[in-house]
């Protein structure tokens, strides 16, 4: 995510950093580094323009203290009008309606159904209260089925009626929603490929019928700024509560997410960051701007170890590493324990000083992680308690039982004991971090 943009913002600010005074001449080709980065990343231009004129104005006509440098300033000044240009602060959800509506709409192709499954997931695991999610896309062929599916693989209902009315199946959906104790009605709305008369005259009927508390429009990143066309239709339609940007893990430049709220008023409230179904993030401008700028996002790992994380297991496993006493079978259980939390490699992007420690380019194979676990799993209790007495003819029978190499259960051997000797290192206090 913006992993190109990021780059070369730093690189510029990374000069300025170096020059003893801000000067009309070096806040000049500062300015000039950024324009260019915006602009390949495919931020509208009129955007660019105005964000580099404001940058330079300030830093211009900032007086700069003896005890702050004058490439700090510059760094801050830029990270403040980057937080503004993505929207200031955070646009939290309306979720006050008895149960809170959330109406779903956008274009075919957006990613629509399966961001409104992870939107569901988000809330129950955000608000711990209970989501249904409504198929009211009666148009295209299996949209309800996959609605369904999603469902399924998550365990939250889904109301449905076939090919009924979309207007009538939701305030059918909400009536139910009341009877059985739902606290959140998603309604996923049929998608068009491109905006039309018909699909705007249903959604404003459901509208006027049900009155949603947020009426969101899923985007898929990857348009460009053809998006903002496409959001700019839709508000003046329906006067949209805010939008979710799909594919931001993709090759997407990421532009649009610069350009959205200061062309169409219209907050991003959430982030598709996987395909997986936990893969939606609240939006933050203030740590996006810290993530594009290579600040890391030190809250956003820590609230995702706070929902995956047993924290009396956490606990545990940092005595234990902490007295030396750390073992296989405790690897195994972090092992479990970091999955939960996704790809390892995007964890490793939320931390400050990623991109300058190379761990924004980590590539992490799923097979890999695979087969650590297969080798720890095919060794007995007592050799996952005690890896000392595994010797050549254990490690046979370990590399035999996972169906690997010898060598790969030498690697994944030595790679613990020095994983060992660098927590006792950093529990004693001997060894210094890189940031």
């Amino acid at each position: 995510m913006f992993e190109s943009l990021g780059e070369h913002l730093q690189n510029a600010l990374h000069k300025i950093k170096g020059y003893g005074k801000i000067t009309e001449e070096n806040i000049s080709d500062m300015m000039r580094e950024i324009r260019l980065a915006l602009l390949e990343a495919d931020v509208n231009y009129q955007v660019v323009k105005e964000f580099t004129n404001e940058v330079k104005e300030k830093a211009l006509g900032e007086e700069v203290k003896r005890s702050i440098k004058p490439g700090d300033l510059f760094v801050k000044i830029v990270k403040d009008e980057l937080v503004e240009l993505l929207g200031g602060e955070s646009a939290p959800l309306n979720l006050k309606g008895n149960p809170a509506t959330l109406m779903l709409v956008g274009l075919q192709g957006s990613g629509k159904t399966t961001t409104i499954a992870k939107l569901a997931n988000y809330l129950r695991k955000k608000h711990h209260k209970n989501p249904l999610l409504v198929a009211c896309d009666v148009y295209r062929p299996a949209a309800i089925d996959q609605l369904k599916q999603l469902g399924k693989e998550l365990s939250i209902p889904v109301y449905e009626e076939g090919k009924n009315d979309p207007v009538v199946i939701s305030q059918n959906a909400i009536q139910y929603a009341k009877e059985n104790g739902y606290d959140y009605v998603l309604i996923d709305t049929a998608g068009r490929l491109h905006i039309d008369t018909q699909l705007m005259d249903e959604l404003k009927n459901i509208t006027a019928a049900i009155h949603p508390d947020e009426t969101l429009l899923v985007i898929d990143s990857m348009m460009g700024q053809d998006a903002i066309h496409v959001i700019q239709g839709f508000h003046d339609e329906l006067t949209l509560s805010g939008v979710i940007l799909t594919k931001l893990d993709g090759d997407t430049k990421g532009g649009v997410a610069l350009s959205v709220r200061h062309l169409t008023h219209v907050p991003i409230k959430f982030i598709g960051v996987s395909e997986k179904l936990d893969g939606l993030d609240s939006f933050d401008p203030e740590r996006m701007a810290g993530r594009i700028l290579g600040m890391g996002d030190i809250v956003s790992l820590v609230e995702k170890a706070t929902e995956a994380i047993d924290e009396k297991e956490a606990m545990k496993t940092a005595k234990k590493m902490q007295s030396g006493k750390f073992d296989l079978e405790d690897f195994l259980s972090t092992l479990h324990q970091m999955k939960k939390l996704g790809p390892l490699e995007n964890l490793l992007k939320l931390i400050p000083g990623a991109s300058k420690l190379g761990l924004n380019q980590v590539q992490i194979p799923p097979k890999q992680m695979a087969h650590i676990e297969a080798i720890v799993l095919s060794m007995t209790k007592e050799e996952r308690r005690n890896p000392d007495i595994i010797k050549a003819s254990r490690k046979t029978r370990i590399a035999k039982g996972c169906g690997l190499s010898v060598q790969e259960v030498n690697k994944l051997l030595q790679q613990f004991e020095q994983m060992k000797k660098m927590m006792k290192q950093m529990s004693n206090g001997k060894m210094k971090l890189p940031f």
